[in-house]
């Protein structure tokens, strides 16, 4: 018993070590191309494009993270025993349903509401040029509300939608990342290959 506690404490602090590290990478990433195409981007109605797209990524991960909390594992079993494509990596990501939402809706969704949040103070400062300071105030009310409208609206629409549609979203998460794994896997073992021909 001593042994499986102080083996799920080392895990669990190895996940807060990894998702600690990962969302600082995926935080600067995120944040160095957003800054990169705004400062490129003289059009406020692209800038704004840029923001709705940022929020919409949160929400969509937002329904992947919710889906699988949500989602029954016996379904995919059935799905693996008639070899329907993706219903492996679907088990996997029910089984570990708490590391995946918490990847999902917690470190892409802050790093989501970061940037969206610095994306929407550069359209402020785009449109604030030559406006008063109550001006300046009013059209930084209306961007923060807006932002959180579309977000919060959008993800209360997300998580009805993924509770509802838990297994196809599932599925549907699992054929994408079975598919990327396979790309990836493939060449990794071309390369190798190539490499043991020389």
């Amino acid at each position: 018993m001593k042994k499986n506690r102080r083996g799920q404490k080392k895990r669990t602090i190895l996940w807060v070590i990894m998702v600690g590290f990962w969302t600082f990478i995926l935080a600067v990433i995120f944040s160095l191309v957003t800054q990169l195409l705004l400062k490129n981007l003289q059009s406020v109605l692209i800038s704004f494009i840029l923001l709705i797209l940022v929020i919409f990524i949160g929400i969509f991960f937002d329904i992947i993270g919710t889906a699988i909390t949500a989602a029954d594992e016996k379904p995919f079993h059935s799905k693996a025993a008639k070899k329907i494509y993706g219903a492996k990596k679907g088990i996997y990501l029910v089984r570990n349903a708490e590391q995946v939402a918490n990847f999902c809706n917690d470190v892409i969704g802050d790093i989501s509401g970061i940037v969206s949040g610095s994306i929407g103070a550069m359209i402020i400062i785009s449109l604030a040029v030559g406006v008063q300071e109550p001006g300046e105030i009013y059209l930084s009310i209306i961007m923060a509300g807006v932002v959180s409208a579309i977000t919060v609206g959008g993800k209360a629409y997300g998580k009805s939608l993924a509770i509802n549609n838990s297994i196809e979203i599932v599925l549907a998460a699992a054929r994408i990342i079975t598919t990327l794994e396979k790309a990836l896997f493939w060449k990794n073992t071309k390369r190798r290959r190539i490499k043991g021909d020389h």
